[in-house]
């Protein structure tokens, strides 16, 4: 067997009947019509497969390293969301009116209710209201519902506030009580028409209770007797007139305009409803100090278990965290670590553990509710400062976590850095796809040639096969 430029022929000796040996020569047709070769030649399959071995391996390093950029990025934001809460709840602790909660009650509900701020202080007092404060009211005589009043201006003032009101020769009380309302300026006098027994009457108010808010009426010169005579009822002292809350505090006289009454007591504000005699309990409200610091607990044992997964590994399948190792899951963990296990110096409590907040086996984090109840109740602003103070664990660790979570952040700017490296990747991809498109053409052409030349050559050995055959033929008669 001999072989040319990668084409094989054959030649096999054969002995004829008479004993001579004759050869016959093998002209490469079996080989050439093979599969594969020739005009049989499958191109497409044979590009594809070498495009595909050559594009494998730079195309497994940017699928690879996509993969992990991805998966980096997914941890990155998820210790983002876990620091985020747990500086939410922090934030709560940072809160003043967290610590300076406090709850006030009547104990008789029919005399009204209080509200407190952080200012307010613990304390009971006999509470008296003599009497509420009131809106002043005055009414008009009885009109014809078509009846035109008259002509002229009608003056509205409150204190040193009025308002000059228009009025024409064909305007009713109703028209009139419409100008009043939609004049620019009121000082604080609404205008209403009440339809009685004896025909409809205007009736002015006070937009506000109290002395103070009172109003006066007058007619302006030039106006005509019936606008003047309107004057002088809506002016005239009646039976609902304004009037200041009137009440006491263990014996000390209070006056207020309003029957919301501030000031009396420093943080409490008390919202009369009716004249009585009761006692006013002020007490510290510790509750929402008490969820604010449950909550920092349940953030940061979530926050622990986020990074439980995100640094794990599984001995037994080989199967790793995404953030096992990474620098940057490291160093929250150790600023963490650092701030909750010092002690605030100068501080009545000191530490976490003292106020009742242990870390457990697992790294989370424990609060016995009596200990902590304890120390509310016999030291809140130590519990405070604890916390919210220049040098408390929220306050320090809220300052820490910044560094991480800001919009400069370390996270952010390694988020920043990935999405950076997933744009180089899809430009290295692209220039991938087009390299291989172009080898791919490459090849279509050489393998089509090659498809040409061996079928060219198919051509020629059917050609000799039969010149030889004629020969043997010729040859054979001869003899």
């Amino acid at each position: 067997m001999t072989t040319i430029s990668g084409l094989t022929s054959t030649s096999t000796t054969s002995t004829s009947s008479s004993g001579s040996t004759t050869s016959t020569s093998g002209t490469g047709s079996a080989v050439l019509s093979s599969a594969g070769i020739g005009s049989g030649l499958d191109v497409n399959s044979i590009v594809t497969a070498l495009v595909n071995a050559k594009k494998a391996g730079p195309q497994a390093q940017i699928t690879d390293r996509q993969t992990q950029t991805n998966a980096t990025l997914a941890g990155l934001a998820s210790l983002q969301g876990g620091l985020t809460s747990l500086q939410s709840a922090l934030s709560k602790l940072t809160l003043t009116s967290t610590f300076q909660s406090f709850g006030a009650t009547l104990a008789d509900t029919t005399v009204g209710g209080a509200t407190t701020l952080s200012s307010a202080q613990p304390g009971t007092y006999s509470l008296v209201v003599d009497n509420l404060a009131a809106a002043q009211k005055r009414a008009s005589s009885a009109y014809g519902s078509a009846t035109a009043v008259g002509d002229g201006t009608l003056t509205l003032a409150v204190g040193s506030n009025s308002v000059d009101v228009a009025v024409s020769a064909t305007d009713t009380i109703s028209d009139i009580a419409a100008k009043i309302n939609g004049a620019s300026g009121n000082p604080g006098v609404e205008a209403t028409v009440v339809n009685g027994a004896n025909g409809a009457q205007l009736l002015l108010s006070s937009a506000k209770t109290g002395v103070a808010n009172g109003f006066t009426v007058t007619a302006g010169s030039g106006s005509s007797s019936g606008l003047s005579t309107l004057a002088t009822q809506l002016n005239t002292a009646g039976a609902n007139e304004a009037k200041d809350a009137s009440l006491s505090l263990d014996g000390i006289a209070i006056t207020s305009a309003s029957n919301s009454v501030s000031g009396a007591i420093d943080g409490v504000t008390l919202n009369l409803t009716a004249p009585g005699s009761t006692t006013l309990t002020v007490t510290r409200d510790n509750s929402a100090a008490t969820d604010a610091i449950q909550g920092f607990v349940d953030a940061y044992n979530s926050y622990q278990q986020t990074v439980g997964t995100l640094s794990s590994y599984d001995s037994t399948t080989g199967q790793a965290g995404i953030l096992l190792g990474d620098t940057t899951l490291n160093s929250v963990q150790r600023q963490i670590s650092s701030v909750l296990s010092s002690k605030v110096a100068g501080n009545g409590i000191g530490s976490l553990a003292v106020l009742g907040i242990t870390r457990q086996a697992d790294g989370t984090l424990a609060l016995d509710s009596d200990k902590l109840s304890a120390a509310l109740s016999s030291n809140p602003s130590a519990v405070q400062d604890l916390f919210s103070g220049t040098n408390g664990y929220a306050t320090k660790l809220n300052s820490s976590l910044d560094g991480f979570t800001s919009s400069s952040g370390v996270i952010a700017t390694r988020q920043q850095s990935l999405n950076d490296s997933l744009t180089k990747l899809g430009t290295q991809q692209t220039q991938l796809d087009q390299r291989m498109s172009v080898y791919q053409q490459q090849l279509l052409q050489q393998y089509n040639a090659l498809d040409t030349l061996m079928s060219q050559l198919n051509n020629t050995s059917s050609y000799l096969t039969s010149q030889l055959a004629a020969l043997e033929a010729t040859y054979t008669k001869t003899k």
